[in-house]
């Protein structure tokens, strides 16, 4: 076709599709040509024609080895979430933990007293940097266990509860796929999938206000009605 007629007859879509299958092509002979070899890998490997910014992320999970979407970094502070990072890219998660403390102490004007992450965050750069600024970051110790029992029943006792702490973080990602269906994410290009991911989490927190606000109401009406029934109670004596 493109013998006969310029490639700009075509629409945006269809020359975007075009170009989008030109490169699967491309990266699947690639593929074929490393026939044989032990790591037969490629950067960038497109999936989807639709969704051609959407890459592999293996996670070795039971129920599926390689997923596919967004991968995310959130943080949660005083029950309200705030997403630090969306990335189309397998990438290692630890890097973020100095940007989070950042963005919290630009939020808040001082770093956090303790950080409840995974162990995947628990890297010596990570707490050499924990160190230097003050924040304790949970979990067990690098290295050899201590000998002290004394010290290591109160670090047990630590660690139980720094990640029934931890636990609120991945029930926020468990919530925000059940109630607003963050697994459904139906948008087909790059930015209007982020934009539907990051409104997600924004009701999520509008939700959280409205809570606390309707609590607060609550408390107020329930402390009003005690106080009329104890002057009630005054003037009948």
């Amino acid at each position: 076709m493109s013998e006969r007629v310029t490639l700009s007859v075509l629409s945006n879509q269809d020359y975007r599709k075009l170009l989008v299958t030109s490169e699967v092509y491309r990266q699947q002979c690639e593929l074929f040509w490393m026939f044989g070899k032990e790591h037969r890998r490629i950067d960038d490997r497109i999936v989807s024609l639709s969704k051609p910014h959407v890459r592999p992320i293996v996670r070795g999970k039971a129920s599926a080895d390689v997923e596919f979407g967004a991968k995310l970094s959130v943080s949660v502070i005083e029950g309200k979430t705030y997403l630090d990072r969306i990335s189309w890219d397998a990438y290692n998660e630890c890097g973020d933990l100095q940007t989070q403390a950042e963005a919290f102490k630009k939020r808040t004007g001082a770093y956090p007293e303790s950080i409840h992450a995974d162990k995947a965050y628990r890297t010596r750069e990570n707490l050499r940097w924990c160190r230097e600024n003050n924040i304790r970051l949970s979990g067990p110790a690098l290295g050899r266990p201590l000998v002290e029992e004394g010290d290591q029943t109160a670090r047990r006792k630590q660690q139980r509860l720094d990640e029934r702490i931890r636990i609120e973080v991945e029930g926020r990602f468990g919530t925000a796929k059940r109630r607003y269906r963050l697994d459904k994410i139906m948008t087909k290009l790059r930015e209007t999938s982020e934009t539907t991911i990051a409104l997600i989490f924004f009701v999520m927190n509008l939700d959280k206000i409205l809570r606390d606000l309707l609590s607060s109401l609550l408390k107020w009406l329930l402390s009003r009605h005690v106080c009329r029934v104890e002057l009630e109670l005054l003037t009948v004596a």
